[in-house]
């Protein structure tokens, strides 16, 4: 067992390039050890990103005024948007943990644990990262490594409009179709329920000896601390 504490957090609904500046501020202060590992959880406005070497094809028909960002996690092209729950891991891996391939499997075994929750069959598929419902994607992983502490991180379809994956090729996989949490027969479930539901996942596969709430106040001083504005942000 971990005797380490995870933090979490709920921030509502973010601006997805105030979340880019406080994934910066957040590692810079793990680095520092002025903060223990945190989970972030958020939702985002509708926004497409691409991975570090995503290649721009897979945007076929994005939507006149939805942003798009080129951040530098692994993978390809996704989709974020209301309805969605986001989660970044701030998270120092040491010694043995070092190793992505395993960080990706315990983040996919975290949500798998979730939709079992909700009673949904959910499982991986070779050679591909993320959860898949059957032939659906439902959840998508793309991370990146700074100094070994960790940030972007999950991306688990709750409510969101599906249709705005129509218009890219999801993760770079040909004929990739994608489904959510309420097509699935689970419209009950809500993000800011889910994120209570996910720290508790998220610290017992990650084996923490226990959970701390971050009060929202908390995380946007430590942006301000590190120069930056949350005059962007509004919760949800």
């Amino acid at each position: 067992m971990n005797e380490a504490t995870l933090r979490s957090a709920w921030l509502g609904t973010v601006d997805y390039g105030l979340a880019l500046k406080l994934q910066d501020a957040m590692v810079q202060a793990r680095h520092a050890r002025e903060i223990g590992d945190t989970l972030l959880m958020m939702e985002h406005p509708h926004v497409y990103t691409l991975g570090r070497g995503a290649n721009e094809r897979f945007l076929t028909a994005p939507p006149p005024g939805v942003p798009i960002h080129r951040v530098s996690r692994g993978g390809q092209v996704t989709y974020h948007g209301p309805g969605q729950l986001i989660g970044y891991p701030i998270v120092h891996l040491e010694g043995p943990a070092r190793d992505v391939h395993a960080y990706l499997r315990a983040l996919e075994s975290a949500i798998i644990q979730i939709l079992g929750d909700f009673d949904m069959d959910s499982g991986r598929r070779e050679k591909l990262t993320g959860v898949w419902v059957g032939s659906h994607k439902i959840a998508s992983i793309g991370v990146g490594i700074r100094r070994w502490i960790t940030l972007h991180g999950f991306a688990l379809n709750v409510n969101c409009d599906l249709h705005f994956f129509d218009r890219i090729i999801p993760c770079g996989i040909d004929g990739c179709r994608m489904t959510s949490m309420e097509r699935e027969g689970r419209p009950d479930a809500d993000t800011a329920g889910l994120s209570e539901c996910m720290a508790r996942r998220f610290a017992a596969v990650f084996r923490y000896g226990s959970i701390e709430r971050v009060s929202t106040a908390e995380i946007w001083r430590l942006l301000d601390r590190a120069g930056a504005s949350h005059l962007e942000a509004h919760s949800g």
